[in-house]
């Protein structure tokens, strides 16, 4: 893989750079670096503003083609895109399951009158959505979902609890996988639904979490209903739409998550530094060796994206998409333990009265990314799909 730019690539890279140099002042100047991972409730109503003043511009859903009012980025002019979003620190976007993951599995399954509605709207921020996966005995075994939908009078009527919604509570619709067929088992008789949170039969519970934040929600849905025509693909045949969806999950915006993992490790090497803890042979060899590792993952993950995008690979076929989620999630939780191991007695401590848990950033860090190796695909999970469907091992044994 050649990753020497273009000329064409070296002026698109400038072209971000300046834009987000010349708007990220005065007011959004405040914004910048909020909304992270176990962060989204801040700032929230600004960074809205923020992601729609980018639609104006023309910088959301920059991968979608033109057709669909997207810019119809190249490749490699959207890691360029992610990563200079993130080098400039700028407010984390607010609808990334719409803009990433619902908005290509409309514009590929999706009817005409859907892509129609839906997607102007995801694409000016003008509609925020959630994902309605897992459920309490659904979670990393998805085609285990109990949730319920029947068509009564020309409507879905959908029955069930979905668990672990994002940004529930901050979304108007969830896209819904439901059991529709009855006595249906296993991955048959879903379907993929688009239901409207704003309705009595939709109760929203957020989850508070270690960090003190609830992005998290259980959603709850009792008599809820949307229209007969809001299913994607066939009826009964959800599950294909499903994991179509989940191959769009690790694209290329984890570039940039790779950027503000390396501002995060340059954040603890300073610490270190600081307080002296850096020449500690142990943990300077522990800070080296996470600055070559996450070179590593960078340099994988484009290379797995290149051969995505040329045919080669598949997020579950080839497999780039689980070593990159193992191995991304695995070092963000050693970079945690190092920061806390770094931050010493010091760490153990918040500071100030005004909420339970008043968290420094590395506080913030180490508890928020122990979840990383389960959300988004367990690492058992991503294992059982490089073992069986890779290296074709015999499948795992199911309990009786």
């Amino acid at each position: 893989m050649d990753l020497t730019e273009s000329a064409e690539d070296a002026a698109f890279r400038e072209e971000v750079r300046t834009w987000l140099a010349e708007h990220l002042v005065g007011e959004w100047r405040d914004l910048m670096g909020l909304g992270g991972p176990g962060r989204d409730h801040e700032a929230f109503e600004e960074r809205l503003a923020w992601n729609r003043l980018l639609a104006e511009h023309g910088w959301t859903c920059v991968g979608w083609p033109q057709e669909y009012d997207g810019r119809g980025l190249s490749l490699w002019q959207q890691v360029i895109f992610h990563e200079e979003y993130a080098r400039a620190d700028a407010p984390h976007g607010v609808n990334h399951l719409g803009e990433t993951l619902l908005g290509p599995t409309l514009i590929a399954f999706g009817s005409d009158a859907q892509k129609e509605r839906f997607l102007p709207r995801i694409r000016a921020v003008e509609e925020l959505w959630a994902q309605g996966y897992s459920e309490p005995n659904a979670g990393s075994d998805l085609a285990n979902v109990q949730t319920k939908a029947r068509l009564v009078d020309g409507a879905w009527v959908i029955d069930g609890q979905k668990v672990w919604t994002s940004n529930a509570h901050l979304s108007d619709w969830c896209f819904v996988v439901a059991r529709s067929e009855p006595g249906s088992t296993r991955h048959h008789g879903l379907s993929f639904l688009l239901v409207p949170l704003a309705q009595d039969g939709v109760e929203i519970r957020p989850i508070e979490q270690l960090t003190s934040g609830s992005e998290f929600n259980e959603v709850f849905f009792t008599g809820a209903r949307t229209d007969a025509d809001l299913v994607v693909g066939e009826p009964g045949q959800g599950w294909g739409v499903a994991m179509g969806l989940l191959g769009f999950e690790r694209g290329v915006s984890t570039l940039g998550q790779t950027v503000g993992f390396a501002r995060e490790l340059d954040d603890v090497v300073a610490r270190a530094k600081a307080n002296g803890s850096i020449d500690d042979p142990i943990v300077r060899d522990r800070l080296a060796r996470l600055k070559v590792e996450l070179n590593a993952i960078r340099s994988f993950a484009l290379r797995a994206l290149a051969l995505v995008e040329g045919g080669q690979d598949s997020a579950a076929g080839g497999g780039a998409g689980s070593i990159f989620k193992l191995a991304w999630a695995n070092w963000h939780r050693q970079l945690g333990e190092v920061a806390m191991d770094v931050a010493g007695a010091a760490g153990l401590l918040t500071q100030g009265t005004a909420t339970p848990y008043d968290l420094d950033e590395h506080q913030r860090l180490f508890l928020f990314s122990r979840s990383d190796t389960i959300y988004g695909g367990s690492d058992e999970v991503q294992k059982n799909i490089l073992a069986e469907r890779v290296l074709g091992l015999p499948r795992e044994p199911k309990g009786s």
